[in-house]
């Protein structure tokens, strides 16, 4: 589960223009969308646990075919790096587990 944030320039029906609002996403979910005008922040209800949930089924569901389509497009390569990819998984792993924790915890507090 990943939180990431952009800047766009939206119309403001408080401002009556167009200023730049931050937009915050989890995953590729609008979260909130603030005006850095006047500060209003628009909040949209995201249920952490069902993101959590789809995101794990599809990349459980579609990891059979990424691992096909990455065979056939170079076999050398992915035999040859196999190994490292094994020996770092579990890293990856943590990181991943470290992430999705911090996100959970930001939506537990507000």
């Amino acid at each position: 589960m990943k939180i990431s944030e952009m800047k766009a320039g939206l119309y403001c029906t408080r401002c009556h223009d167009e200023t730049i609002h931050r937009v915050v996403y989890v995953n590729n979910s609008i979260q909130s969308i603030k005006c850095e005008g006047c500060h209003r922040v628009t909040g949209m209800k995201i249920n952490a646990k069902k993101e959590l949930y789809e995101e794990i089924y599809n990349r459980i569901a579609t990891k059979p075919s990424r691992v096909t389509q990455e065979y056939k497009q170079d076999l050398s390569r992915f035999v040859s790096g196999m190994p490292l990819r094994m020996i770092s998984k579990p890293y990856r792993l943590i990181k991943y587990v470290n992430e999705t924790r911090k996100v959970l915890k930001e939506f537990k507090h507000s």
